[in-house]
């Protein structure tokens, strides 16, 4: 019987022809012997129409915010408006290279600086850089910034950051890589940073502490002055991890809390598409005192134009070739600029209304380890299913035969069973009460048909996978 879902090779015939190429119209140059291949390169033999149908087929299977609900819990997968597309493919912004010279990519460095003057109002920081290719990389250029203001203060025994237990995974990381002790602080019951910890934790040896603001949970850090003050006192900086930034749009601001340094997830906040390992961008802004250790070149503006400066000594240096992404950064200006601060605001009051109206809903038949207005996420606990003998997993596998795509599951790892989700502001409230009717029918299969959810997925193309076997064994090729 004919596979369905044949891979290209497996419908590969010999003489078969995918592709026409018009004739050379540069000269034909014979390759060095050490470089030309011994043999020819394994390709398949397929016709056109057979190669349309396979990656069209795929891009089917794959799932996607335009296919439906993503509730990807503190990784906010909201829609991409399609004029953000029209402006990226403009001639001017698509034809350009990064070589030319200053004087005629005029229009792709005002936008690049006109961007930063709306991320500093955003954010409430002084300076801004570009350069940083997603919201990791933006981490990591803000703690080398931090290491290069204590190393110009002198104060080289600041050798440890300071991590809440519910912070995202690439803040540790971040940390690690750039070469400091990681300090964790705990999360008292109600899901907020606990205060006496933080205070017996900082010190002389504190270089920062790298917060989420509202946090993982989805919970405000309400104490936030108090510990920019903890943090502060003791010559510590405050890093602020902007991945949460839809919440709080032009309600309120990172510079406004107290932080010194943040990185902003353009490809989240902002609606670029992202997934998939990228493109990403993760720009950093600054306040003042910082501003001096900004990765170069900047854009600056003059009066005969903007220009790329590259002369600050203490500058941490280029952290990426070129100048960032720049077609996300088009992207993300033609969301801010068709936005509005209005529109922004709006942003987030959707975001933390479509959030509080789900863990409403739903808090009765999960279990909603803290009960209090969250912002645009929230976190259930699927400890009472875990009781049936239906996991957390089970239910995000379950979820997919419904045509909804997974929340965040296990994380934060301080939740037991942890489900993570965020709905966006870009969600109507049908789509919502969709997903809170299946989020409710199967809390009523784990009751009475475990099994049905132990075993999904049940309608995908293929079934539930060995994951830890996925991870170590890992097949990224096309060959039979």
């Amino acid at each position: 019987m004919k596979k369905v879902n044949q891979t290209v090779f497996e419908q590969s015939r010999p003489g078969r022809v995918g592709y026409s190429l018009p004739e050379s119209d540069v000269p034909v140059k014979t390759l060095p012997s050490q470089l030309a291949r011994k043999e020819p390169a394994r390709l398949p033999e397929i016709s056109e129409l057979q190669l349309m149908r396979h990656y069209t087929r795929l891009s089917h299977d794959n799932f996607g915010v335009e296919n439906g609900f993503y509730p990807l819990g503190s990784c906010t997968m909201k829609y991409n408006p399609k004029i953000n597309e029209v402006t990226a493919r403009l001639e001017g912004f698509a034809h350009i290279h990064p070589l030319q010279p200053a004087q005629t990519t005029q229009g792709a460095l005002q936008l690049m600086y006109e961007l930063q003057e709306d991320l500093k109002v955003i954010t409430g920081m002084d300076g801004v850089s570009l350069q940083p290719a997603a919201g990791a990389h933006g981490e990591w250029t803000g703690l080398m910034m931090v290491r290069a203001y204590h190393k110009q203060n002198g104060e080289t025994n600041r050798t440890k950051v300071l991590v809440p237990d519910s912070a995202h995974g690439t803040n540790p990381s971040s940390a690690n890589i750039a070469g400091y002790d990681v300090v964790s602080i705990p999360t008292t019951e109600a899901g907020l940073v606990d205060l006496d910890a933080l205070r017996a934790k900082v010190g002389e040896d504190t270089a920062a502490l790298m917060l989420t603001n509202p946090n993982t949970l989805g919970l405000f850090e309400k104490d936030i002055v108090e510990i920019a003050d903890i943090v502060h006192e003791a010559g510590g900086l405050l890093y602020y991890d902007g991945a949460n930034l839809n919440a709080i749009m032009a309600k309120t601001s990172p510079g406004l809390m107290g932080f010194d340094i943040v990185h902003l997830n353009l490809h989240k906040t902002f609606s670029t598409p992202h997934g998939g390992g990228g493109p990403g961008a993760g720009p950093v802004g600054v306040k003042a005192h910082i501003i001096p250790f900004l990765p170069v070149p900047r854009i600056v503006k003059e009066d005969n134009g903007f220009v790329l400066k590259e002369d600050e000594p203490l500058s941490i240096g280029r952290v990426k070739g070129y100048y960032g992404n720049f077609g996300v950064l088009v992207r993300a200006y033609t969301y801010i600029r068709t936005m509005g601060p209005i529109g922004l605001r709006k942003v987030s009051e959707g975001a933390v209304l479509h959030a509080n109206y789900l863990a409403k809903r739903l808090q009765a038949a999960y279990d909603l380890p803290y009960d209090e207005v969250c912002k645009h996420e929230f976190v259930l606990s699927g400890k009472n299913q875990k009781k049936l003998g239906v996991r957390t997993l089970d239910i995000a596998k379950r979820l997919l035969d419904y045509g909804f795509y997974a929340p965040t599951v296990y994380f934060p790892l301080i939740v037991e069973e942890a489900i993570m989700i965020e709905p966006t502001e870009t969600e109507s409230k049908e789509t919502l009460d969709e997903f809170v009717e299946v989020m409710l029918q199967i809390a009523t299969e784990a009751k009475e048909h475990p099994e049905l959810v132990q075993q999904a997925p049940h309608h995908k193309s293929v079934r539930r996978l060995d994951e830890t076997r996925a991870a170590r064994q890992i097949k990224v090729n096309d060959y039979p």
